[in-house]
């Protein structure tokens, strides 16, 4: 995924109330258990053989591969306390929003005579539950970052340089390149 995507995974794996399982074995048996017992599945997920799953499992093989490892603890964080992450994000979405911290270059779309010149800069905003749910919706839809860094740059638009609607009304579309910081908190 992209810079904005990885950031609203880490921020959803900060509300875990549980540390992930340590051990290989285990974190083979928390891939199963979401896939609900299909040891095939998790194969594919993790591009092995569907016996080397069934190993994990039964302790014949302890220790992965760097790789192999990186890949399991990545798979097993998506699917890691299913019913914290969709709370978090419903809550995200309706009531508390959530906070964008981000040093990108923000670039304007304006009436004539206005200073549209790209800059960077560094900006920390909370972001409404509207702003908030679109982004979370897109996100969890698949959207590419492109996508992602659009729907981010909208709600900086209307929230932060436009303040609600009450300033730069005229000041239509929003730009986000050149991200080098992205740190999204519920």
């Amino acid at each position: 995924m992209g810079i904005i995507g990885d950031s609203l995974d880490r921020a959803v794996q900060a509300v875990f109330t549980r540390p992930i399982p340590k051990s290989a074995g285990a974190q083979m048996r928390a891939l199963v258990k979401a896939e609900k017992g299909s040891t095939r599945a998790v194969a594919v997920r993790l591009g092995v053989s569907q016996r080397t799953v069934e190993r994990y499992l039964t302790g014949q093989i302890r220790r992965p591969r760097a790789e192999l490892a990186q890949r399991l603890a990545d798979e097993v964080r998506k699917v890691w306390q299913p019913r914290v992450q969709q709370r978090a994000r419903r809550q995200a979405a309706a009531t508390t929003g959530i906070i964008v911290e981000t040093r990108a270059r923000f670039g304007f779309t304006a009436a004539a005579g206005s200073t549209d010149d790209a800059r960077m800069r560094w900006i920390t905003q909370a972001l409404p539950p509207p702003h908030a749910g679109r982004l979370l919706d897109a996100h969890a839809a698949g959207a590419s970052d492109r996508q992602l860094r659009q729907v981010l740059a909208d709600g900086l638009r209307e929230v932060y340089f436009q303040a609600g609607g009450s300033r730069a009304l005229g000041l239509a579309e929003v730009e986000l390149t050149d991200i080098e910081q992205v740190a999204i908190e519920f």
